[in-house]
């Protein structure tokens, strides 16, 4: 769908429908929902008098309007309680209205943003307004073919802005549609079958991007891997038939003497675990588990349309983890691209290994910080369920600066401590460190073992395996990969720009 910011009054725009959110205590109308109740004949407040609609949070009435207006219909929708409102629940309330027309086969709509919503954030609003908008309308359907043809779309949404706000609201809604896009291509990635997502076919999709101005890339082969020392990464990737993929993604925005901000995704596309096979069940939702990688590209691609004057670089270790006769066994000893030791205890801890070889390469960029994103643990579910992501980290400054973004994108992260006690428990009695440490406390010693490679930069983890596949509906997350990260990491790359 497209998003087109126009001149004008809502009142007077022709469209199938247009939406216009209210608050729960506004019994009374104002504004634009007032001009419009007068010259529909009082066609609003009448669905409110009569307690058909009460503007709970995203609660929906559609009127026709009987000819009154040049629209065909108004769509109410609800913000819940004035208190309560900030932008995440703008976001729910506009993925649901236009969930809504779209099951209606309503194909464009139109509306008009109060910046006074929030009128401390008033670019952020008209920012959550698109966002929440088209990634609520997210589909995934190129393997869609018995009934394709009544797959519904919506086409265009048209932003009504007077004379004051409209540079404000373009300039907003231009920005919301890039990075909605990096979400949705990271999606996309995600939601691919393993075997139409490859590490090939995902170094390709890097190799795409790099086709953007100021966007390079590079991919190290497996002999190249071998040549240098990542066998971490190898060990991981022996098992399985498709060639390990090490993909480089260097967006040079900045100047060419500031050191750069390195982003390290995760890039299983597909995990059984290996030896330490994983249960049949779910296991096909393991081909999520390059979510990490599918993030950091998405956010090189939002950076360079964005311009943003930053160094960047993604870094994607992309292998499978199959027991295949080759396979990497509990008890061997790899030794990695930083030199370290690395005893497998377990080969489903197989994330650890590849990051391990991608953090040592980032540190020998001189980073002037690294985060890294991937589905490291099933521990950190259990920890903090489904929504949220975990963060551990060496640098409070950095962790800060990550909260922040979170903050302000609705994509919650929750600080676990990295304490020096834990580190004791990732030491191996015959190699420098082991690669699990059994159940307890994993999602922490798990990074405790990563700190051991990342050097002397800033550094923070990220552990998605909550959010990254949704198994039912939220608000804008339609079930299945939300691309969780990339608007996180976007907001906290804006504001290093800001400094």
């Amino acid at each position: 769908m497209k998003i087109f910011v126009k001149k004008g009054k809502l009142v007077d725009t022709k469209s199938q429908a247009i939406i216009l959110p209210l608050f729960e205590e506004n019994k009374k109308l104002s504004g634009t929902a007032l001009e419009i109740d007068k010259i529909s004949d009082g066609l609003i407040s009448e669905v409110i008098n009569n307690g058909d609609f009460e503007a709970k949070l995203s609660q929906i009435s559609v009127i026709y309007t009987r000819d009154s207006l040049p629209a065909q219909r108004i769509a109410l929708v609800g913000l819940g309680k004035h208190k309560e409102f900030n932008l995440e629940k703008l976001r729910g309330a506009f993925a649901k209205v236009m969930q809504h027309l779209r099951n209606l086969n309503i194909k464009e709509a139109a509306t008009e943003i109060n910046l006074n919503l929030l009128p401390r954030k008033k670019d952020q609003v008209a920012q959550a307004v698109a966002e929440g908008s088209l990634l609520g309308l997210y589909q995934y359907t190129p393997f869609k073919t018995v009934g394709r043809e009544d797959l519904k779309e919506m086409e265009q949404l048209t932003i009504v802005a007077d004379g004051k706000d409209f540079s404000l609201i373009e300039s907003a809604i231009k920005k919301a549609q890039i990075i909605t896009q990096a979400v949705c291509f990271a999606r996309d990635l995600i939601s691919a079958p393993s075997n139409e997502m490859t590490p090939t076919i995902m170094a390709q999709k890097a190799q795409e991007i790099a086709h953007k101005k100021n966007v390079s890339c590079r991919v190290l082969d497996k002999t190249k891997m071998k040549e240098i020392g990542m066998n971490a990464l190898l060990a991981v990737a022996a098992g399985s038939n498709e060639e390990p993929k090490f993909i480089i993604l260097e967006y040079a925005g900045g100047k060419k003497s500031a050191a750069p901000i390195v982003l390290v995704g995760k890039g299983l596309t597909f995990d059984s675990g290996g030896i330490s096979i994983k249960p049949a069940e779910k296991m096909d939702e393991m081909k999520t588990d390059m979510s990490g990688g599918a993030a950091v590209m998405g956010v090189i691609m939002a950076a360079t349309d964005l311009q943003l004057p930053l160094n960047i670089v993604a870094l994607v270790p992309a292998t499978e983890n199959m027991p295949g006769g080759s396979a990497c066994k509990p008890g061997d000893i790899v030794k990695s691209y930083s030199g370290k030791t690395i005893e497998v205890l377990n080969t489903d801890a197989e994330g650890r290994l590849i990051l391990a070889d991608a953090l040592a390469y980032a540190s020998e960029l001189k980073p002037a910080a690294v985060v890294d994103v991937a589905t490291l643990t099933g521990a950190c579910v259990i920890a903090l369920g489904d929504d949220v992501i975990g963060m551990l980290g060496t640098d409070d400054k950095l962790k800060n600066e990550i909260n922040g973004a979170a903050k302000t994108t609705g994509e919650l992260v929750w600080e676990l401590p990295l304490w020096e006690s834990y580190h004791e428990l990732i030491k191996s009695d015959i190699a420098d460190y082991k690669n699990s440490s059994g159940r307890a406390a994993s999602t922490i010693t798990a990074a405790a073992f990563l700190s051991k490679f990342v050097g002397d930069s800033p550094w923070v983890h990220l552990d998605i395996a909550g959010p990254a596949w949704t198994t039912k509906d939220k608000t804008y997350i339609p079930k299945g990969a939300s691309g969780v990260t990339v608007r996180l990491l976007v907001e906290f790359l804006r504001n290093r720009t800001q400094k």
